[in-house]
């Protein structure tokens, strides 16, 4: 326990340093509140295929904002994160379909309800054979993991004989329903409704659930003057009308309502690339910046505590041994939590969620590459270390003439590799809410809801990246040899 405590102490010190070096500034602008929100929660939070974040919910906190006289720093991070976000203190408040609940009152104020919910059942288009919930005895449905929908069917799988299947998220219900592994998905009727506006083929059955209602969240005990202010916002907004015709913007239509000038047709693979050329080229420079800036402070880390872990002092090859087996034993993604949520209460301040990533990657990427130097070094044969301190060179300048250049040819084609390893890893960071390239098209499936194409599009794209890798680690090997 001491030399973990030891080591999470040595990330607290190494975080606040890179902190500093890249010069954050922690001050918070005044009656400027950090508002974390959901990214794919159509209608009430996506992006439009002008990449402008939009939705009911976002509508709402901005006119809110407006006739408050505050201003938001909108954070798209997930709903998960978000909600995380708001228990560390790196937000104020959130806003992002929350419904209202005992359980989350434990934990977070909530304003005064601003959407009444309710929870639909979906069928396949076409699908005749189911009526009503006696008709789904026997058969699958599924649900959207920790939705009220999801607690809706455990509550009456034994009154109606289903089974269920959870999902992450919509993509994978509406996929669930469309290849027969389900026959029914439930979810907010706003959400199924905007699914089949834009083209999702399914049919609503049957009559409504009463659902929870949605409310803005601030942490339990803390940002009072925030909620006061919404629902005092809210409140004008209903009584001028405006509230209303933000939702009848998005329930009665259910599209996208970015004021562009032409509509393209997402529908055929031409104009998925058109609109989102630029979302997908976002998200590729978010992975690949992340990746090289990592890597960089990885493998100079990683070095250093290679070097450590074949040093003739033990004490610096118990420092090594330790670092590498604690960092290589955590998770990646309990790695970032515990850097983005967790390291806030430590230093006293919050990390930007960039910082967080490469701060993550870096120590993940160190330890194994720490692995690699140790591997290439203990490569070369020992007698050539023996045959140099019997010729009177020191063992720094053994390592740095003799051992270190043979060593590095042997270790190149693996810190390629590592390289691509790191360059994969960056999909992880979208658990904290960094839109990299995978994220980037998580974003744009939850508009569009065209999954084959899109991620067919990503999967293309890493692949000419990784290739394009891997041939350039084999020309490496050629020249160093």
């Amino acid at each position: 326990m001491k030399n973990k405590y030891s080591l999470f102490s040595f990330i607290a010190l190494l975080t606040s340093m890179i902190v500093l070096a890249f010069g954050v500034n922690v001050k918070a602008e005044e009656k400027t509140y950090t508002i974390g929100t959901d990214l794919t929660f159509a209608p009430f939070e996506y992006q439009n295929s002008s990449g402008t974040y939009i939705g009911i919910d976002v509508d709402l906190i901005n006119a809110i904002a407006k006739d408050q006289g505050f201003k938001v720093d909108l954070k798209p991070l997930g709903f998960d994160s978000a909600v995380q976000a708001v228990q560390s203190n790196q937000v104020d408040g959130m806003v992002a379909g929350m419904s209202i609940t005992d359980e989350r009152k434990k934990s977070f104020d909530f304003s005064d309800p601003y959407f009444d919910s309710g929870i639909s059942m979906a069928v396949k288009k076409g699908n005749t054979s189911i009526k009503s919930y006696d008709d789904l005895k026997g058969k699958t449905v599924a649900a959207k993991v920790g939705t009220e929908s999801a607690a809706f069917l455990e509550k009456n799988q034994k009154k109606y004989g289903y089974t269920i299947k959870n999902f992450d998220d919509a993509t994978g219900l509406y996929k669930s329903l469309e290849n027969g592994e389900t026959v029914a998905i439930f979810d907010d009727y706003p959400v199924l409704g905007y699914a089949i506006t834009n083209g999702q083929a399914l049919e609503l059955v049957g009559e409504k659930e009463t659902g929870s209602a949605y409310g803005f969240a601030v942490k339990k005990g803390q940002n009072q003057e925030l909620l006061e202010k919404f629902n005092a916002g809210l409140k004008n907004l209903k009584a001028s009308g405006e509230y209303d015709k933000i939702i009848d913007k998005y329930i009665s239509s259910g599209q996208d309502t970015s004021t562009e000038e032409t509509a393209v047709d997402e529908t055929s693979f031409a104009g998925m690339i058109k609109n989102n050329w630029k979302s997908l080229l976002n998200g590729l420079w978010m992975t690949i910046k992340l990746t090289l800036i990592s890597f960089i402070l990885a493998l100079i880390i990683g070095i250093i505590i290679g070097l450590f872990s074949v040093s003739p002092s033990k004490a610096l090859r118990i420092i090594a041994t330790i670092y590498v087996d604690i960092i290589r034993g955590i998770p990646l993604m309990v790695l970032a939590f515990f850097i983005y949520f967790g390291m806030p209460g430590i230093l006293g301040f919050n990390i930007p969620v960039f910082l967080a990533g490469i701060i993550t990657l870096t120590l993940n990427s160190s330890a194994y590459l720490s692995e690699i130097v140790r591997g290439g070094i203990n490569a070369v044969p020992a007698g050539q270390m023996e045959a140099s301190r019997s010729l009177g060179l020191s063992y720094h300048r053994t390592m740095q003439k003799i051992i270190l250049p043979q060593a590095i040819k042997i270790m190149i084609p693996s810190f390629v590799n590592q390289f691509v390893i790191s360059l994969k890893d960056t999909t992880i960071l979208s658990a904290i809410g960094l839109i990299e390239l995978l994220q980037a098209g998580k974003i744009i499936v939850a508009r569009n809801l065209q999954s084959t194409m899109v991620y067919f599009t990503i999967a293309l794209i890493y692949l000419i990246l990784i290739t394009a890798l891997t041939k350039l680690a084999k020309i490496l090997e050629k020249k160093v040899k």
